[in-house]
């Protein structure tokens, strides 16, 4: 065989770790519109490669066109791996991408996240690998823009509406995150030392890529996107363009530059101080009090606003309120747009915020209409009739909005009735505002509400997440009004009306899902229909057999497009039919409800016949896995892990794997309370040390941290010393290699412990301080952060002769043994006290220091003064302390000696133990000679304070 040499350059100047090489045996295929595109994937997948890839030439076409500058290397290879790392990892050049995204032309649902991801990675070639950041603080812009040029294309190709449903969800993902975490900083400031750290709040540093926590870095590039918008609203999207295009230019100078010159490859890298010049200079505008409102500082704002209309002055009285010392909000102080839609059009006005309560009178353009009637004009110039009689004849306000741009990064609430809300839904245009209105009426249980969302799920005309939105709302409407509404029956009506045959509406016509919008609806109604309950809370019959009717009559023969996303969603559906049984009599199959009965052939007739016939991705498969879990979760029959374990070992599809170890994760969160669930549990924690797939370790630990086996500060048989164990080692020393896998250890530990050392582990290293110089014992505070109002200390008597006389016997057997440690808690606050006993009772009783652990006991939401984990923030400590351990001391010579082959605690910050080591030899040698010419006057010493009580003196901690 001859051997093959391949020499490979790169000739623009590149960042270290956006250089990779792939080796494989991959099957090439050259581009057919681009000849410098190659794509290259594993063997037997080529024809569904050309199918996945075949639009990427658009995706070029369409970023050199907008960034009015060409691709900036010189070739550009996508290479499809198996069991990737992440979905799409981006290198100078190439991208490696998950062989799962590869999809054939009747798959519908994966055609969407695969051009997303193709089309971000694509993107990233520009903002990540050409230009790159300068610091990880300016990481929010690489991210931010190419976040930002993606949207661009998807807005071009699935339309606005499906780009202003990307927006409100990415807006409204943020707004809970941030008020869960406390706000989160694009471009932290550097810190000075007057200044506290702006990230406190955060159990880990974020200063870096490799110490931040996963969703934390999703995050960071989801408001990165939304900043990034926020600046084209206030400049325009053809200067942003504008800006862009000088930053590639000049990179693209730069890079023919040669390296020996200075600060020749500076414009290679983006900086947030060069981009705000870059701004300036391009549109005229400083944006200086915008960086520092939305990058240099976290947080959100969050406005509740409601109206009252005056008849007399026809005037609507406005009042938006703030709240800016909850969690994760700041106050807004600018300007604020709020849309009225009238009668007569839509205006919009814009209010000055200065304050948290804002009082604002605006004039209304119309007049009440009672008697006459013409069409209405709406936003969008859109002129429509309306049905008037719900709403107030005096008043000329149809529904108000505010922010209706999403200029800001906000939440909104506001109060109107409930028909205004219905006029909203039905004749507002815009799909953020539609979802807001179907969001606020299921605060408005009533008839009217009900056909107001059969009407959207009818409407042919209204985007199709509308219509999913509004059958979800609808099922949950209907059970708060089961007493005098029928919402299963109202449910299968619709369903019929939409997909029943011609001749007969009561049969399901075959499958036809050339129509998306239909064939999504379609997925979501047999959803909504499952979540209706009767009067006895639990599934009505007839839904029961629609379901199984519909997976046994679906018919698939002349669909152009594959049918298993639909029947995996029918199966899901029929899962959330299950409602919990009153107790398991017995658990043979043939006393089993007929209800469950049902339930329980369908799900084991599809998972049998998709072991026979497999599907894309296995879909059944793990609608399957979940519907027998929720069977033995509402106690249907046996819970059992057994198959689970089967379905989750290595050599399964990597998504089936996925599914069967969340359903162990609730297995050991259900049965993990009579500790039936400690094998299983051990046995995930064997998954995330040991499996060989990087990525379904990384999900097993984030399927834990968002189901727990128990919660913090509460009582479980699994929490226990060997768990912490195992959690530190994780974190410290077995996942050196895959930060990603490090920074997920951190947040279970977080998730399980918070900040807190558990209360069950012994006294660590180092956990006393000893200072003789000072006369005291103190708890080190880089172990128990102790609180200074309650903490007191109570100060060590003066060391007798007596006491120095230990330094010859500290090397007897006796000195040998570890003092032990009883850990009590009390009220009176942290507090550690030795008291001076004749040498001989030293050497036969133990040491006894009684220390208060009021830190469990602290509200879990006060992070400021929550304890640290050992050492300081978690994921900072590279080498771990031994959670448990003892304190060793020698009390001649040094406060503390710690033992050599145990990794410690650091000690106490705020003062040198050196200095003190070295006064305290001096002193001793001191002692030593007068030790004679004093022996009677330490004696009468000693007795006199024998005599004496102690005195207790308050004493902060440094």
């Amino acid at each position: 065989m001859r051997k093959k040499t391949f020499h490979y350059i790169l000739t623009i100047p590149t960042a270290a770790p956006n250089i990779a090489v792939a080796v494989g045996p991959f099957e090439i295929l050259v581009d057919p519109y681009m000849p410098e595109v190659t794509h290259f994937c594993l063997p037997q997948l080529k024809p569904i490669l050309e199918h996945s890839t075949d639009f990427i030439h658009e995706v070029f076409e369409f970023f050199e066109e907008n960034l009015s500058s060409r691709y900036p290397f010189s070739c550009y290879k996508q290479v499809f791996v198996d069991e990737a790392f992440v979905q799409a990892d981006t290198y100078s050049t190439m991208t490696i991408f998950n062989t799962n995204l590869l999809h054939t032309r009747r798959v519908i649902d994966q055609t969407f996240e695969t051009r997303t991801i193709l089309t971000q990675a694509l993107a990233e070639q520009f903002f990540t690998c050409f230009i790159n950041m300068q610091s990880w603080n300016d990481a929010w812009l690489v991210k931010g823009i190419s976040k930002y040029l993606t949207g661009l294309y998807l807005k071009k190709v699935f339309g606005m509406n499906e780009y202003r449903s990307i927006i409100y969800k990415e807006l409204t993902d943020l707004c809970v995150y941030e008020q869960d975490i406390g706000g989160l900083t694009l471009c932290p400031e550097p810190l000075t030392p007057n200044k506290g750290d702006s990230a406190s709040h955060l159990h880990f540093p974020r200063n870096h890529s490799h110490t931040v926590s996963w969703k934390y870095a999703k995050m960071l590039a989801n408001k990165s996107h939304l900043v990034l918008r926020l600046i084209e609203l206030r400049i325009g999207p053809e200067l942003l363009l504008q800006v862009f295009n000088k930053l590639l230019s000049l990179a693209t100078a730069a890079a023919q530059q040669k390296f020996f010159l200075a600060n020749a490859w500076y414009n290679l890298l983006l900086s947030t101080p060069g981009f705000l010049k870059a701004l300036s200079n391009v549109s005229g505008k400083d944006l200086t009090s915008f960086i520092e409102q939305w990058v240099t500082q976290g947080g959100i704002v969050r406005f509740h606003g409601n109206f009252i209309f005056n008849r007399k002055r026809n005037i609507v009285e406005l009042e938006i309120r703030q709240d800016p010392s909850r969690k994760g909000i700041f106050k807004y102080v600018g300007p604020l747009k709020v849309t009225i839609q009238e009668l007569d059009g839509s205006f919009e006005h814009t209010l000055q915020v200065e304050e948290n309560l804002v009082k604002g009178e605006i004039t209304c353009h119309s007049k009440s209409r009672r008697h006459k009637k013409k069409k209405i004009p709406l936003l969008n110039g859109e002129e429509v009739d309306m049905d008037l009689s719900a709403m107030d004849a005096d008043s000329p306000v149809l529904w108000i909005r505010i922010d209706t741009e999403m200029t800001l990064l906000r939440q909104v609430t506001f109060d109107q009735p409930d028909f205004q809300w219905q006029y909203q839904l039905k004749f507002e245009r815009d799909i953020a505002a539609q979802l807001e209105a179907i969001k606020a009426l299921r605060q408005f249980p009533s008839t009217e509400t009900i056909q107001t969302l059969g009407g959207m799920i009818k409407d042919k005309t209204a985007f199709y997440k509308v219509r999913v939105k509004a059958a979800e709302e609808l099922s949950k409407v209907a059970n708060e009004l089961f007493a005098s509404f029928n919402g299963s029956s109202a449910l299968m009506e619709i369903f019929y009306d939409l997909f029943g045959a011609y001749n007969c509406r009561r049969i399901v016509k075959q499958n036809d899902f050339s129509n998306f919008q239909d064939y999504f609806l379609q997925k979501a109604l047999p959803m909504s229909l499952a979540y209706i309950r009767d009067s006895h809370r639990v599934c009505p019959k007839e839904t029961l057999s629609f379901l199984t009717d519909l997976i046994k009559y679906n018919d698939n023969r002349t669909n152009r497009y594959s049918d298993n996303y639909y029947i995996a969603s029918l199966i899901n559906a029929l899962t959330e039919t299950i409602t919990p049984a009153v107790a398991m009599v017995t658990t043979s199959v043939e006393h089993l409800s007929p209800e469950t009965k049902l339930v329980l052939e369908e799900v084991t007739r599809c998972l049998n016949l998709e072991k026979m016939l497999p599907c894309y991705h296995h879909t059944i498969t793990i609608s399957c896995l979940n519907s027998i879990r929720m069977l033995q979760k509402n106690g249907h029959i046996p819970s059992d892990s057994t198959l689970f374990q089967t379905y989750a070992q290595y050599g399964h599809f990597l998504d089936v794997r996925v599914a069967a170890l969340k359903a162990l994760v609730d297995y050991v969160k259900v049965e993990g309370v009579n500790n039936y669930g400690a094998d299983v549990f051990s046995w995930l924690l064997d998954i995330v040390e040991q499996d060989p797939v990087p990525y379904v370790r990384h999900k097993v630990l984030r399927m834990l941290i968002k189901n727990p086996p128990f919660k913090h500060k509460s009582t479980s048989p699994l929490c226990n010393e060997a768990l912490v164990e195992r959690i530190w080692a994780l974190m410290n020393s077995g996942t050196s290699h895959d930060s990603r896998l490090r920074c997920d250890a951190v947040d279970f530990y977080y998730t399980l412990f918070g900040r807190n050392r558990p209360s069950f582990l012994p006294i660590p290293e180092l956990g006393m301080v000893l200072n003789l110089r000072e006369k005291r014992a103190l708890l080190n505070p880089s172990v128990v952060k102790e609180d200074p109002i309650i903490h007191q200390t109570e100060h060590v008597d003066s060391v007798s002769s007596d006491t120095r006389k230990r330094k010859s016997d500290s090397h007897s057997p006796a000195f040998k043994k570890e003092p032990s440690f009883r850990k009590e808690s009390s009220s009176s606050g942290s507090s550690a006290e030795m008291k001076d006993v004749p040498s001989k009772q030293m050497k036969q009783e133990h040491l006894h220091i009684d220390i208060l652990s009021h830190h469990d006991d602290m509200d879990e939401h006060d992070d400021e003064v929550r304890p640290p984990t050992p050492g300081c923030n978690i994921s900072d400590i590279v080498s771990p302390p031994t959670p448990g351990g003892s304190i060793k001391q020698d009390l001649d010579l040094s406060p503390v000696i710690g033992d050599s082959e145990r990794v410690s605690f650091p000690a106490l910050t705020d003062r040198e133990l050196k200095p003190e080591l070295a006064h305290s030899a001096s002193k001793d040698a001191l002692h030593k000679k007068k030790k004679k010419k004093n022996k009677h006057k330490h004696k009468h010493k000693r007795e006199r304070e024998g005599e004496t009580s102690q005195r207790n003196t308050p004493s902060p901690m440094n």
